[in-house]
């Protein structure tokens, strides 16, 4: 039987919200007793940071670390590690959920400061793990179900928990990232088997090219040496340096990795001994999700292909889906847009009422919930921007000069499904309204994850009839308002630690020489360089760097560019005409907001946008010269 012969699917089984109260009146009585009996724990005792509450749970022969924090009347939330990590992967994470609910994390048997199994051998196995898993659960949320959060390994774990029968309403939601289910991931591998295409061929390749230590961990007795010899002690570089994830060193928080690596490792390796081989040969049938499930993919993942859950809707009909542009220790590098999502998801799950997400764009799984800053958003490019975002779910900051333009663009943003949108009165040529404007959202909002500046003006005139006026006016918006964008909310992002994007908006005039631009293409040209510097500089800290380059689009700068060396009258014509020229064009600037999320999804250095946009971009690599040749070609006025 397999998931295409339609077996039942079963719903999640809730307890009455009574029900509930009464369970969570009577653990908190209960640990109101113990108060005295934790006191030296909760004040952060040897080993346990401030904050923190400690306990011991037996089961199956083992003594399990069991950690929490935040108060006990709120939702529980249960947080498993994966390998080789211990609990404390979990810290940051913790960190930020602990306000807003009842947070657990515990070391899984074998790792940590639980105790492992005698003998290891079979010590491991999933239906093992899950008594441990229902016996923790029992202990900390006695009459409520949990919602659940797993990574790697405890991702693992996680299905099996929220797939088997005997944990049917002890669960109300899984968050789940970076660690597939076995039996999905056994029949995922028997359809391209026995269905051979080249397409699933190249995926069955691929995936078990990533799986490489996987085959390490079967062998007997070197997992164990290598991991106790020199892994163990190069692990914490190896993190740093393939995953950027900093080393802490424990003095006033957990220590990530801990001391116990070594010997947690080598216990570990039987999670892959007991389970993967038999797993992958004889997959269960009815492995169905009976919770609503939350799949975040980390697209940089070295170790799990994204298209393992290319039929994950069969098995979790509940499906929520994310992508995440890092690598595999999303828990440690991505904290804070972890904690968002996770929060997120569990308040849904609690409400009775769940409101169906507004967000409907193409990009949901990858920008929903993010915080992403337009400037320039008032109209045009920017305002069609902002919406694209929106309609991705994502929170929205407009930014323009013209208050009542950033307003409504802010007020329509909400609208098309944008959760959270403000406005913001801002001249990006003024650099204390930048630094200020920085302050306010980082204070008020956040950090920013995705900055696009897109405020600009047009000015248009031979360079002899520029005058310097006009040079500076072209500069101050076109490159500083860029620079002090990148320079503020870049520093920002770097700070943070947990990547981004930036989108500068430049233009084909960057590349595409004219003797009627020359500042406008000077300014432009200079965004585009920025761009690229700013690209090699920050890729180490994970954060993107785009230039986009639109083209003939029509938008309102026409209206407003600034045409030298003529009186006010001939310069209204030409504004005019110049308007009704790129009418005619009418290229549209969603087309462009388009590009734009599309390049940051991609992680694109420089996106021509119009055919002549990326007509001129080739000519410019190609045949320079015949570029040139069209530059000197006066435009008709």
């Amino acid at each position: 039987m397999t998931a295409e012969d339609g077996a039942r699917k079963p719903e999640t089984a809730r307890g009455t919200e009574t029900a509930r109260e009464m369970a969570r009146k009577t653990e908190t009585a209960r640990r109101t007793g113990r108060t005295r009996e934790m006191a030296d724990v909760e004040k952060g005792g040897e080993g346990v940071p401030r904050g923190e509450r400690e306990r011991r749970v037996r089961t199956g022969g083992v003594e399990l670390c069991v950690v929490e924090r935040g108060d006990p009347e709120r939702p529980t939330v249960v947080l498993v590690h994966g390998y080789p990590d211990s609990k404390e992967v979990w810290s940051d994470v913790a960190d930020r959920l602990e306000a807003s609910f009842h947070v657990v994390m515990y070391d899984v048997r074998g790792c940590g400061r639980s105790s492992a199994p005698k003998p290891l051998r079979g010590g491991f196995t999933l239906e093992k793990l899950t008594d441990d898993f229902l016996a923790v659960a029992d202990a900390v949320s006695p009459g409520s179900p949990v919602h659940l959060v797993g990574h790697d390994w405890g991702s693992v774990q996680g299905w099996e928990f929220a797939t088997v029968r005997r944990t049917e309403g002890r669960i109300a939601s899984f968050t789940t990232m970076s660690g597939p289910s076995l039996d999905h991931f056994g029949h995922w591998i028997k359809k391209r088997m026995t269905r051979p295409t080249p397409r699933r061929a190249a995926q069955l390749l691929g995936q078990g090219a990533k799986s490489w230590y996987v085959y390490m961990l079967h062998t007997p007795v070197l997992p164990e040496l290598t991991w106790k010899g020199p892994l163990g002690k190069k692990w914490p570089k190896i993190l740093e340096m393939m995953e950027k994830v900093p080393a802490s060193p424990g003095d006033d928080r957990p220590a990530y990795p801990t001391p116990s690596l070594p010997t947690d490792a080598a216990h570990g390796a039987w999670l892959y001994r007991d389970n993967v081989r038999a797993r992958l040969r004889r997959p269960r049938p009815d492995c169905y999700a009976h919770v609503p499930v939350q799949l975040i993919t980390p697209t940089g993942d070295a170790f799990l292909s994204q298209r393992l859950y290319d039929d994950l809707e069969l098995w979790a009909p509940k499906l929520t889906r994310r992508t995440l542009p890092a690598k595999h220790w999303v828990p440690r590098t991505r904290p804070d847009q972890l904690a968002a999502w996770i929060g997120e998801f569990v308040s849904a799950a609690e409400s009775e009422t769940p409101r169906e997400p507004a967000a409907t764009g193409p990009y949901v799984d990858r920008f929903a919930g993010q915080l992403v800053l337009v400037t320039g958003a008032g109209s045009g490019i920017g305002r069609a921007t902002a919406f694209s975002f929106a309609e991705a779910g994502a929170r929205i900051v407009a930014v323009d000069r013209d208050a009542e333009s950033a307003a409504r663009t802010a007020d329509m943003a909400r609208l098309v499904g944008a959760p959270e949108a403000w406005d913001e009165t801002v001249d990006v040529a003024d650099e204390q309204q930048m630094e200020k404007l920085a302050q306010k959202v980082a204070e008020e909002y956040g950090v920013v994850d995705v900055l696009v500046n897109n405020a600009g003006v047009g000015v248009s005139g031979s360079f002899l009839e520029t005058s310097s006026e006009d040079w500076k006016r072209v500069l101050d918006i076109n490159l500083w308002g860029v620079i002090h964008g990148c320079r503020l909310f870049g520093r920002q992002m770097a700070e943070r630690g947990q990547g981004g994007h930036i989108v500068n908006t430049a233009s084909a005039a960057a590349y595409q020489p004219s003797r009627a631009l020359p500042a406008y293409s000077t300014s432009k040209a200079a965004v585009l360089m920025l761009s690229e510097c700013l690209r090699a500089e920050l890729a180490g800290q994970g954060i993107g760097v785009t230039a986009v380059c639109p083209g003939v689009v029509n938008t309102n700068i026409t209206a407003t560019t600034r045409f030298t060396g003529v009186d006010e009258e001939e310069q209204q014509r030409r504004r005019r005409r110049t308007s009704r020229l790129y009418g005619m064009r009418n290229y549209p600037p969603e087309k462009v907001a388009d590009a734009v999320l599309r390049a940051v999804v991609r992680n694109q250095a420089v996106v021509p946008v119009t055919p002549e946009a990326r007509g001129a971009h080739v000519l410019s690599r190609l045949a320079p010269r015949t570029l040139r040749a069209i530059a000197r070609l006066k435009p008709p006025m």
